[in-house]
């Protein structure tokens, strides 16, 4: 038991003293609330000092106990692998000056098997490791023990962590380390707006116990986000293409930076951006690297502890830096588009001034004109603090039955401690008596549909534990532990030796052998497919622009956003938008309000035009791309229940557009009973084929579940046989099973995250409150015109949709 009387070790000052840094209020209130077996939250901006808030508090604790134990004391959970390695870094900083004997070790996919045995042997006291890495030490022997010992668990980044299924597997794994230790859980979070649901969630049902607390820094950290824009008051683009044509502009940013992130939403576009830089200003040759999920670790690596020591100049990057790695050199920041959300915003933006007190500054390059409006929501979302909550997932049964596998590996525990553990969670809490029956039966036996097969006959009970007893099923099983699908993936490795990273199969399956792309930076030449590798050489080839590009790239805007941006738009509309941002957006509005009108908070604006493509109608929710896919389905279905007709639909953030090939009289549509709420959920079954989106999801909910295995490494299962096992399972269940909790599951999630029901509900409730304003236009104005834009980028090339958008322009905005 700790000493009621607190006190800070002098280790700890003399740290802060030599680096001449202040102690923060509330790294102070942390390290107190530590000291005397407080769980909790600690709610602080990237670079004030959150790591040594949790870590230096676990020490001060530590070194004033009477006792050592022996074993694992900090058990410290990442989302992402480059964090665990700042973070160790860190650790290993004050463990090296203060003399204190702690052995600090990383668990992850890249660790190696020396450093994976010296944990299961018990040599480490500080384990820092991922949810995924640490389900898969959970599946080894003596697992349970191994975690008896651990006294503090710190969650980093939770909030990246929670609404997700890896939050989900996070929650499982610290309720099973309550039910085996004593151990605090202690969350740190950057940027979230429901910062007592995070505090349910992390501590599952025993979040009302009396040692609980919230920690909040207190100082603002300063945000100043900056648009880059054209030098002259020329037009400004009334849709771009990843906002290219600002490269002068940015490159004069990057040039006077000493250190500098350049931020893109996708790979394709980072890409896109590395080759575009290099082509046009070469002297950034060496100086210059490119850093995103499909890169080897090694790349990766190279490219964190090149930018830590200062010795690039630039990055282009995704949201693979986004999360918590100290880049203290970085002082430039520069966001490619728009970031979607004001959490990304912030965390992207962190990234310069990453030290306490100092200002981070952020450079947005709209794409196209409209993006500057969201220049000043986002601006007035940040100094609101305004920030997207979070919702947490619950009853995600895929999940559920990875862990109970995942267990039944390693140590496992009686399925009546089991169950009461697992209703320690949020995500479990209500778990019902028969559908953990359900769940258990599946492991067991398959269930009702499976029991025939007796591959789908796991579980066995031995000594009143469930145990996996087949080898077979247990390599398999640790192989498959995770809850990120994984899509057909290719391995790039250079002919004469090393790997590159990784493409998906549909870019391969476009290319011939001869073909040059570039990939990693590097114009590479393709020489052969074997197997899942994609073998490749250096080319000097010129002209090359097939750049790979990856599935599920597109996020829409946030809730908490698109609301600031309706804002937004009414102050374009008065002529309110800041100085900056209104010369180069005064040609829009003037020309916007020629063709039609800018809509208020309390307007609806429809516009609708003909030309030889047939009839177009815009509707403008401004309520982010998923929601809008799923009105212009809701529309069309409404439309078509009152005359024989068929649409082409096409979305953005900003609005949708419904295409048709028949004259129609757009007056006469009742647009409020065309968007009314009533009726939603049946309607959106009927017009989007939920049946058939679910079909789709249950592949990744089959793979999380076991149902699926990939195939082992060297010998994965072809994606076909993939895909037809998938929809066997699907087929079976739909006939013989429809209330099968994992086919239930594939339904609630496509209402949940690809139609955004509750959202989309929440919408179709404001607009009721809207007046509508229908608008016929004689030619496409700047609000439509983005849209019709994205619309032949679903058919068109790179190469020709520059073409294309010029000529548009030319036939339309003159």
């Amino acid at each position: 038991m700790a000493s009621p009387n607190f006190s800070i070790h002098p280790s700890l000052q003399q740290f802060y003293e030599k680096r001449k840094w202040t102690t923060a209020p509330f790294q102070r209130e942390v390290w107190e609330k530590i000291f005397h077996q407080y769980n909790g939250l600690l709610n602080a901006p990237t670079g004030s000092g959150k790591t040594y808030a949790l870590f230096l508090g676990f020490i001060n604790w530590y070194i004033q106990q009477p006792t050592k134990p022996k074993g694992i004391q900090l058990l410290w959970i990442s989302p992402i692998r480059a964090l665990t390695i700042e973070i160790a870094q860190s650790m290993q900083r004050f463990l090296d000056e203060s003399g204190i004997d702690l052995n600090v070790s990383i668990r992850t996919g890249d660790s190696t098997t020396k450093e994976k045995q010296a944990i299961t042997k018990g040599s480490v006291d500080i384990l820092i490791t991922t949810p995924e890495s640490l389900h898969v030490l959970v599946s080894q022997k003596n697992s349970l023990a191994l975690f008896s010992s651990v006294q503090l668990i710190v969650v980093d980044e939770w909030h990246e962590l929670m609404g997700s299924k890896r939050g989900v597997q996070t929650e499982l794994i610290l309720a099973l380390c309550k039910s085996i230790s004593k151990s605090l859980i202690w969350g740190i979070s950057a940027t979230i707006g429901n910062l007592d649901t995070a505090l349910t969630v992390l501590l599952g049902t025993d979040y009302d116990a009396p040692n609980v607390a919230v920690v909040k820094h207190t100082l603002e950290k300063p945000i100043h986000i900056t648009s880059i824009l054209p030098k002259t008051e020329e037009r400004f683009p009334w849709a771009g293409h990843l906002g290219i044509r600002m490269l002068d502009q940015v490159v004069e940013v990057l040039q006077s930076g000493k250190h500098s992130l350049l931020f893109t939403n996708t790979r394709a576009q980072a890409e896109i951006w590395y080759q575009r830089i290099l082509d046009q200003f070469p002297e950034f040759a060496g100086h210059m690297a490119i850093h995103h999920a499909s890169l080897s670790a090694d790349i990766r690596h190279w490219v964190e502890d090149q930018l830590h020591q200062g010795k690039l100049k630039v990055v282009v990057c995704t949201s693979s830096l986004d999360l918590g790695v100290d880049f203290t050199p970085v002082d430039t920041v520069i966001q490619i588009g728009s970031p979607k959300g004001i959490n990304r915003c912030l965390q992207r933006a962190g990234r310069s001034g990453h030290q306490p007190g100092k200002t981070s500054t952020l450079y947005f390059v709209p794409t196209h004109a409209l993006e500057l409006l969201e220049v000043p929501a986002l601006r007035e979302a940040i100094k609101e603090q305004y920030i997207e909550e979070k919702l947490p997932l619950t009853l995600c049964y895929d999940v559920l039955v990875q862990f109970i596998l995942t267990l039944a590996c390693g140590d496992s525990m009686p399925l009546s401690d089991l169950l009461h553990c697992v209703r320690r969670t949020y995500a479990f809490q209500d778990l019902q008596d028969t559908e953990w029956q359900s769940i258990v039966l599946f492991c067991m036996t398959g269930g009702t549909s499976l029991q025939a097969y007796p591959q789908y006959s796991k579980l066995t009970i031995v000594d009143g534990k469930p145990k996996l007893t087949q080898r077979r099923l247990i390599l398999q099983h640790r192989l498959s532990i995770g809850t990120i699908p994984n899509g057909r993936v290719y391995q790039v490795r250079k002919w004469k030796g090393g790997y590159l990273g990784s493409m998906e199969e549909w870019f391969i399956s476009g290319l011939s052998i001869g073909d040059k792309f570039w990939f990693a930076g590097m114009c590479l030449e393709l020489i052969k497919v074997e197997a899942l590798q994609v073998i490749v050489r250096p080319s000097t080839a010129t002209g090359v622009s097939k750049i790979p590009t990856w599935m599920g790239g597109r996020m829409p805007l946030s809730a908490q956003l698109s609301e600031m941006l309706r804002k937004s738009v009414a102050l374009f509309r008065s002529g309110d938008i800041p100085t900056t941002e209104r010369t180069h957006l005064a040609y829009i509005k003037t020309r916007q309000e020629t063709v039609s009108i800018i809509p208020d908070n309390n307007t609806l604006l429809i516009e609708w035009f003909k030309d030889k493509e047939g009839t177009h109608i815009f509707v403008y929710p401004f309520e982010g791309r998923l929601v809008h896919e799923g009105l212009a389905a809701l529309v069309a279905y409404r439309i078509s229940l009152q005359m024989d007709i068929s649409f082409s639909l096409a979305f953005n953030d900003y609005g949708f557009e419904l295409l048709t090939d028949k004259e129609l009289n757009i007056s006469s549509f009742d647009f409020k009973a065309l968007l009314r709420p009533e009726g939603l959920l049946e309607d959106m079954y009927a017009s989007v084929n939920i049946t058939e989106m679910a079909r789709k999801k249950f592949r990744d909910i089959a793979q999380i579940s076991g149902l699926l295995f990939m195939g082992y490494p060297g010998k994965p299962i072809k994606n076909k046989h993939l895909q037809t096992n998938a929809q066997l399972f699907f087929d079976v269940f739909m006939e013989y099973e429809p209330d099968h909790f994992l086919l239930q599951q594939a339904f609630r999630e496509v209402l949940w995250d690809q139609l955004e029901e509750v959202r989309l509900t929440k919408t179709l409730q404001r607009i009721a409150g809207q007046r509508i304003v229908i608008q016929a236009l004689a030619q496409p104005g700047p609000f439509c015109f983005p849209i019709l834009v994205d619309r032949l980028r679903e058919r068109m090339s790179t190469e020709s949709i520059e073409d294309r958008i010029r000529k548009m322009i030319l036939d339309y905005a003159e």
